[in-house]
């Protein structure tokens, strides 16, 4: 913007200098009797932030900076493929590759942010934004990779990228754009084009209806519970946080049970009350499924037909084969195997685990047949009895403050040589919102990790990990990346003390915050977690290992009293109990994957199929249809593959489990947890982002391709054969 001119008194036609001179002391006078207009504001996002790491600075960042920054990044980006495409010298690397590589700036760095607020702290403002630009968005994307002349550009570079002399980064980066290009519709004709843009912008407009709809009916549908009674059983921390969530929404003497985005919520672990729990489990299962402004079949059904029909424009028969065709598992009945072989073990497993449970509701004269809202707490009283292990002996050991700077820190220190400090001067954009800085083992900074760990009611469900700023060697970037989780803030003055569950769930993200910190590539588009969906939970999940490993569970696992470590014969029932309601774990994954892939398999103009029909048809197709263990997710909240980039991609927690697990048998079979094991993880897995292929990047960490043996040995599937 230019600034605005400076003000000129006009010139004035008078005969007596002494009255003009009087009018001009008079006009000095009002102006100097007059405040100085305040410099016009510039949007914080239109340049690069002066913090470190480039950092947000959501200290001067107003909700209204987004859709403008927003808006000139897409302007500003189209004018620079524009010249990248019309360009009259020949295509090179550097002039089409590294020119796109470095275009979108401004865009990228205000999507970024943006997008993580709307899902990790939005309002009614950010809604409405991102109902407006997300179609905007899809069709900037289109607009690009929809460009004729800029695809051949591409395709003549890949053409030739085999004589080209470039080194492999590069040549893998080239191979990655003209196959982005080609499942993007650039090799179709205009009408064609057209009709796959209109699909683009429909999908992008629904997805953002259907994570809108289940955050308002996730946080409409909590329950709210009268008097202290009728939460018998519920730890007092938690009694204490739904009372101070009920006088949030002003319900004075009340309680609120928010629910969490999975079917199972963690109260029914506790709830004696089985009426009450019975009502919270409906709660949970009937999200956007009992009409009214928040219901999504119609959403789904509708996307399920949307996504169907574009597989079918690119030359594919489903849409999972479209999604898989990039993927490790590279086709739907690949991955179909893999989950439909664990079936029959699974099944049976869980119907062993329902009988235990039975025989205890019958001993203490319940009078009911089990049913899925009783699962958890009787599960807890089965583990209790054969494990002599109770949650409630167990959470006093796992502070969150300890088990993150301890334990999940401590862990990273010991594998890879970082060390962390928590930074009070950086902005954050949540008051709970924690930033530190990542050190490297000699001492250099690394990068920026910001820990969000509380739910809210404007906080999608969940957890996850994602990057304000990606590492680049070509843009002179490191990484500021983030983790989201959803626990349960205590009341003011009270601990924050959660269940082994949530531990694993911080080692969890922390794997993918590693992947992100960790990477060593030139290009973005190939940086940190830039990798296919069924290989970005590899480095997740093999983290999660590291929870119970002797060295970091002994640093970590402390009573938030005493300070004193948790009893051995304690640890000894965690680790015994590790593979306790496997069974039950495992169906319920199971049943939501294979629904995911029910779903996105359908033929192109396949008749549309209330949720309601479809869903249990699907499960029992598949032979994985329990009425004691629901599905993980049940399709109207379904958030990973309708809202979340996971469509026909659920399956992919599992085809990842088969790696880590592999990779874990590695760690053992070699000294485990060292740093030269560590070290060696890092430079073959963590820092290579996506700069080869997959299979081969393990292959060469491996020395073969992974065996499914640990997976079932780990999942309790299968006795480790005796040493």
């Amino acid at each position: 913007m230019t600034p605005p001119p400076s003000l000129v008194p006009l010139p004035m036609k008078t005969s007596n200098p002494s009255i003009f001179a009087a009018v001009i002391a008079l006009a000095a006078f009002a102006l100097q009797a007059q405040p100085a207009a305040p410099p016009e504001r510039q949007n914080p996002l239109f340049t690069a932030s002066p913090l470190p790491f480039q950092a947000p600075p959501f200290n001067v960042i107003k909700d209204t900076d987004y859709q403008p920054a927003i808006e000139e990044g897409m302007k500003r980006q189209l004018v620079e493929i524009d010249a990248i495409a019309n360009d009259p010298a020949p295509p090179t690397f550097a002039n089409t590759i590294e020119a796109m590589e470095r275009s979108g700036e401004l865009l990228t760095r205000a999507a970024k942010i943006f997008f993580n607020l709307t899902q990790s702290n939005t309002n009614d403002a950010f809604q409405k934004i991102e109902a407006e630009e997300s179609p905007k968005l899809s069709a900037h994307q289109d607009s690009i990779y929809m460009n004729p002349k800029l695809f051949a550009r591409v395709k003549a570079l890949y053409d030739k990228r085999a004589s080209s002399g470039l080194d492999a980064e590069s040549q893998y980066l080239i191979e990655r754009y003209y196959r982005n290009f080609i499942r993007a519709g650039a090799q179709l004709n205009d009408a064609d084009q057209a009709s796959l843009r209109a699909l683009n912008q429909e999908e992008s407009t629904l997805t953002t209806k259907f994570r809108e709809h289940v955050l308002a009916d996730t946080d409409g549908s909590a329950i709210v519970v009268d008097t202290k009674a009728e939460l018998a059983g519920l730890p007092d921390s938690d009694i204490a946080a739904a009372a101070d969530r009920a006088k949030e929404r002003k319900l004075e003497g009340k309680y609120v049970l928010t629910l969490q985005n999975t079917t199972q919520q963690p109260a029914l672990t506790y709830l004696q009350n089985r009426a009450l729990r019975e009502r919270l489990f409906n709660a949970s299962i009937q999200r956007g499924n009992h009409g009214g402004p928040n219901d999504t079949k119609a959403i789904v059904t509708r996307l399920a037909q949307l996504r169907a029909t574009k597989a079918k424009l690119l030359g594919y028969p489903t849409y999972a084969a479209y999604s898989l065709d990039d993927q490790m598992a590279k086709t739907p009945e690949i991955a179909i195997k893999l989950m439909s072989d664990l079936v029959p073990a699974s099944t049976a497993k869980a119907r062993a685990e329902a009988a235990k449970i039975q025989k205890v509701i019958d001993a203490e004269k319940g009078g009911f047949q089990l049913g899925p809202q009783d699962w958890e707490l009787y599960a807890e009283k089965v583990r209790k009895a054969e494990y002599d292990l109770d949650e409630s002996q167990v959470r006093p050991y796992f502070e969150l403050n300890n088990v993150l700077k301890n334990g999940v820190f401590y862990a990273a220190n010991q594998l890879y040589g970082l060390t962390f400090k928590e930074r009070h001067d950086i902005p954050v954009y949540q008051p709970d919102v924690r930033v530190f800085e990542v050190f490297d083992a000699d001492g250099k900074s690394l990068a920026l990790f910001y820990g969000d760990y509380f739910s809210r009611s404007n906080k999608s469900g969940g957890a996850w990990m994602d990057s304000f700023v990606d590492q680049s060697g070509l843009l002179g970037t490191k990484p500021a990346v983030f983790n989201v989780l959803n626990f349960t803030k205590p009341a003011p003055g009270q601990p924050a003390l959660l269940t082994f569950d949530n531990v694993t769930a911080i080692f969890h993200e922390f794997g993918h915050a590693l992947h992100g910190m960790l990477s060593n590539v030139k290009y973005p588009t190939l940086a940190g977690t830039n990798v296919p969906r069924d290989f970005v939970e590899f480095p997740s999940q093999f983290n999660e290992h590291w929870a119970l490993d002797p060295k970091v569970f002994a640093n970590y696992a402390k009573h938030y009293q005493t300070d004193k470590p948790m009893p051995q014969a304690l640890v000894d029932r965690i680790k015994k109990s590790r593979t306790f309601n496997q069974g039950y774990a495992t169906v319920e994954y199971l049943a939501a994957a294979l629904l995911d892939m029910a779903w996105h398999t359908q033929a192109p103009g396949a008749e549309q199929v209330d949720a309601n029909v479809f869903e249990p048809a699907a499960l029992k197709r598949f032979k994985i249809d329990m009425t004691e263990v629901p599905a993980r997710y049940h399709t109207t909240y379904f958030s990973h593959i309708w809202g979340g980039g996971y469509s026909a991609g659920y399956y992919a927690y599992l085809w990842s489990e088969l790696i880590d697990d592999d990779a874990y048998y590695w760690f053992k079979e070699h000294g485990g947890m060292t740093r030269a094991n560590g070290q060696r993880f890092r430079d073959m897995i963590l820092s290579r982002g996506g700069t080869q292929d997959e299979a081969a990047m393990y292959r060469a960490f491996r020395g073969r391709d992974p065996i499914v043996e640990p997976l079932l040995i780990e999942r309790g599937l299968k006795e480790e054969p005796a040493k």
